[in-house]
């Protein structure tokens, strides 16, 4: 059984490390923007509802992430395990994750975090070529990252691994499952 959380500010190769992770440990991937695009474009009334903080550029309310994880959760595909990418990305989510897994009778294995220096950050983001990447908005969204998601490493400390997130995609993807066979 394998569920995992991964953690690391925006451009650590989170979204890139749990796509060839749950290959490799035969676990779905759980994305909350995949979850919010597929609620969007099926018109869900939870899409609805995400779709208007989406479009206005806000965050999604921690209420709509919840239940749209609680939902995807309960899904058959995830008894064997699952990768959390992007949920929980603070305390509040956590706490809900961890009762959402306590009403299923189990609970996390690992964290994950993705440790990489903020200059590679920047430079794999600004690589990225997106109109929206200014250095400016990436040091942004570091610093959001910083006050908002990384208190959860505290959260987190009896269950998190720290894992160098630079590198290839195969060698960090190794030091990852090595790192998790040191809980089992």
């Amino acid at each position: 059984m394998t569920r995992v959380v991964l953690v690391g500010p925006p451009g650590a190769g989170k979204g890139t490390q749990a796509v060839a992770l749950s290959e490799r440990l035969g676990v779905p991937h759980i994305s909350t923007g995949e979850l919010f695009r597929a609620h969007v474009s099926e018109q869900t009334p939870l899409g609805q509802e995400a779709k208007r903080y989406l479009n206005s550029g806000d965050l999604v309310p921690d209420s709509v992430t919840n239940e749209m994880v609680r939902e995807r959760l309960a899904e058959e595909d995830t008894e064997a395990g699952f990768l959390l990418d992007g949920f929980p990305r603070n305390t509040k989510q956590a706490d809900v994750l961890g009762q959402l897994l306590a009403e299923q009778d189990s609970g996390l294995d690992a964290v994950i975090e993705l440790q990489v220096p903020e200059d590679v950050l920047v430079e794999r983001l600004l690589a990225r070529g997106r109109d929206d990447d200014t250095e400016e908005v990436i040091r942004r969204r570091q610093q959001v990252y910083r006050s908002e998601t990384a208190p959860l490493l505290e959260y987190y400390a009896d269950i998190l691994l720290a894992v160098n997130g630079v590198g290839d995609i195969d060698e960090i993807s190794s030091r990852v499952l090595d790192a998790l066979k040191t809980r089992s």
